[in-house]
């Protein structure tokens, strides 16, 4: 049905039900109208229960039948509650809520208790409510991020009950400890009840497709061509091992995302193996992100991650983390030691332009892809230094750093780095803002169009230009203006 098919239908209910309620008024039955109007009692009821039109003509017969006007038919007549509780009811049964779940419009007589009709009109109101919900604006993307982002800092980024859940799996499968193979995986997998599947013709827009009627777990045969199997398993399962179900909110949605990819981690990098490493590496001086990825053969981002995770709780080193788009945009964002990351005015770090001059910015001019980047930068909170590595996915480039204050630089491999800068985090003049004569000479000369990162899960910056660096902008404009 077209919109403008629903507008006229909604007009015929309202009419129609104006009518009944003129002729239940004056004590009239469908009977008496109809001999006034020489119409069939059937007829009468076709336009009292809007499924019909009445013509202009029969329209002004039925007004004067009832003493009144074609205007208060037409809208000038207020409805009861009753009625208009009706006209409610059947345009929402038109809509989609009510085809999305499978129900069919049914006649609603004057049995059906008004009750029952304002009950299921608060359902329908309230389910509304939720499928906007799970739409996620960009400020509910904004607002989850930031909830979720401060439960992680309480809680020093480490969560006992998912490295509880780790640690159960692991000894359910007999895994002795060290890194997990791809064999552990796929016994993970069989514990579970599920056998391993690869497809060439996974939906894009899925990692991993699980049947769970039948244990089969679907996963693009690309995979191993393109990255670690263990991981794409291992998210897979995670989901069904913590029980999740279909998130009810963009806030649910995005914190099983986490839940997921920490059981994940914890499960390639086990707690009880991993943190005597650390500490040892500790002692010598010699923490590493790299030592760690190449210990557990995981990425460097999962590493990362993992690191951020035991570092507070095990080792007494408060951390940060940033993954930044080669656009500059900050896409995931983690810290507990007090640096002075740019926010919105909903205290929300993802989504926001990282400093020109950070670690995660400058690393992308490093020719050298090979070894980490490490830089000291001195901000307005004291200095900081930071390990960064770019790393490619499907989305361009990517910067992954963990940071720590400049007393913790002591444990790491890379402290005697020459590389410094100055990072003013939260002044806009710092890097946000470009040079004046740059902004004066092209600010109402340019329009950019955006191009952001799909990470971003709708968490966009506030702004002129979303997710835009005017200052590559305009320096790019300079560049190729005529002279």
């Amino acid at each position: 049905m077209t919109t403008a098919e629903v507008a006229e239908d909604s007009d015929a209910l309202t009419i129609g039900r104006r009518i009944r309620q003129l002729r239940t008024a004056r004590g009239m039955t469908l009977d008496d109208l109809a001999g006034l109007v020489g119409r069939a009692p059937s007829q009468l009821s076709m336009f009292e229960t809007g499924k019909r039109e009445p013509k202009l003509t029969l329209l002004q017969s039925i007004a004067r039948a009832l003493g009144t006007t074609i205007d208060a038919l037409l809208e000038g007549e207020p409805l009861d509650e009753r009625s208009t509780m009706e006209i409610a009811l059947e345009r929402a049964m038109k809509g989609q809520t009510f085809q999305a779940l499978g129900i069919s419009p049914f006649r609603i007589g004057k049995s059906v208790p008004s009750e029952v009709l304002g009950a299921m009109l608060a359902l329908h109101g309230e389910i509304e409510r939720l499928r906007d919900e799970r739409a996620a604006t960009p400020e509910e993307a904004r607002r989850a991020n930031v909830e979720l982002r401060h439960l992680m800092r309480a809680q020093d980024n480490y969560f006992a009950d998912l490295e509880s859940e780790a640690a159960d799996i692991l000894a359910a499968v007999g895994h002795s400890g060290g890194p997990v193979t791809q064999r552990t995986a796929s016994e993970i997998a069989a514990h579970l009840g599920f056998t391993l599947h690869y497809a060439a013709d996974l939906p894009q827009s899925t990692r991993s497709v699980a049947d769970l009627a039948n244990g089969r777990l679907y996963l693009s045969s690309s995979i191993p061509a393109k990255g670690d199997a263990r991981t794409a398993v291992l998210q897979a399962l995670s989901s069904r091992i913590l029980g999740h179900s279909e998130p009810r909110s963009y806030a649910e949605f995005l914190r099983q995302r986490v839940e997921t990819n920490y059981l994940t981690g914890a499960i390639l990098v086990p707690e009880a193996h991993v943190v005597p490493v650390l500490q040892e590496a500790k002692s010598r001086r010699a923490l590493s992100i790299e030592d760690l990825r190449d210990a557990y053969a995981v990425s460097y981002e999962t590493a990362a991650h993992r690191f951020t995770n035991l570092a507070t709780r095990h080792l007494g080193i408060a951390v940060h983390f940033l993954k930044v788009h080669e656009s500059g945009t900050i896409t995931k964002a983690y810290e507990n030691d007090d640096v002075n990351f740019p926010t919105d005015r909903l205290g929300s770090i993802e989504g926001q332009m990282c400093c020109r001059r950070w670690t995660s910015r400058e690393v992308f001019e490093v020719e050298d892809r090979f070894n980490p980047y490490y830089q000291y930068t001195d901000t307005g909170n004291g200095t900081y230094w930071c390990t960064a590595r770019v790393e490619p996915s499907s989305e361009g480039l990517h910067s992954v750093s963990v940071g720590v204050r400049f007393d913790d630089t002591k444990w790491f491999v890379g402290r005697d780095t020459p590389n410094r800068g100055v990072s003013k985090h939260s002044v806009e003049v710092c890097c946000r803002r470009a040079p004046a004569e740059l902004e004066e000479r092209w600010r109402e000369r340019s329009w950019p169009n955006v191009r952001t990162p799909r990470t971003l899960l709708a968490t966009l910056p506030t702004g002129a230009f979303p997710g835009v660096d005017t200052t590559d902008v305009y320096e790019f404009l300079e560049a190729h203006a005529p002279t």
